[in-house]
């Protein structure tokens, strides 16, 4: 057992663990060791910038689940961007749940989301499901706001996965769209460019929303495909 499997192990939550493994339903349950995420972010922290943190980085894949978490928390904390592109094209790979790739943020794709561009259009092409996810994750927390174009909802509309995990992060995104983009996004739903299930989901999710008002909900309820 390597020093960083001893300190997680040392952290282990017997209960934590349970819940973990009916969050993580693609996850072998027998490499999940049931650290919680506040612990597993002090870790990356006190070793941010160690040897010790090269030397784990540098070996994949891991054993452990909360070795894929912790990586992708020190990834955060680079600093230069193409490194962090590196680093992250390295680790996405191997990636097989939704927690991972949504608790992936890069400190230094904040500085700089418009460069990111690129390396998005990849991830949405990417075979791997995980992959196409964070590409999605990506789009939906760097533009949507103040750099949003319509043309991005293209994109992720574009994707065509039988993936669960891609599917839900589809919906997400159009839901959030609806929430901050309301106009531009609209036209997608009424003209049902997206697959079934997602297309009801989003419209699900985005009906849950505080962000959707009352008028908008009702017109969206009318938009669910049955």
């Amino acid at each position: 057992m390597t020093k960083v499997q001893q300190k997680l192990f040392a952290m282990q939550d017997k209960g934590y663990q349970a819940g973990s493994v009916k969050l993580n339903p693609s996850v072998d349950p027998e490499t999940i060791i049931g650290v919680r995420i506040p612990a597993l972010r002090q870790l990356a922290k006190e070793l941010k910038g160690t040897e010790e943190a090269a030397a784990f980085l540098s070996v994949l894949p891991h054993a452990y689940f909360e070795e894929y978490l912790l990586h992708a928390f020190l990834i955060g904390f680079i600093k230069d961007f193409e490194q962090a592109v590196t680093e992250v094209d390295r680790l996405l790979p191997y990636l097989n749940s939704w927690a991972l790739t949504d608790s992936m943020r890069i400190k230094a794709f904040d500085k700089a989301p418009e460069a990111l561009l690129p390396h998005i259009d990849r991830w949405l092409s990417d075979d791997h499901p995980y992959t196409v996810r964070y590409g999605i994750l990506c789009l939906m927390n760097y533009f949507l706001d103040d750099r949003f174009k319509p043309a991005y909802l293209d994109k992720v509309a574009a994707v065509q996965s039988e993936e669960y995990y891609v599917r839900m992060m589809q919906a997400w995104y159009f839901a959030t769209a609806l929430a901050k983009q309301y106009a531009a996004t609209l036209p997608f739903i009424e003209n049902t460019r997206l697959e079934k299930w997602t297309h009801n989901k989003a419209i699900q999710k985005a009906i849950e929303s505080y962000r959707i008002t009352p008028d908008q909900k009702a017109y969206l309820r009318t938009l669910k495909k049955k």
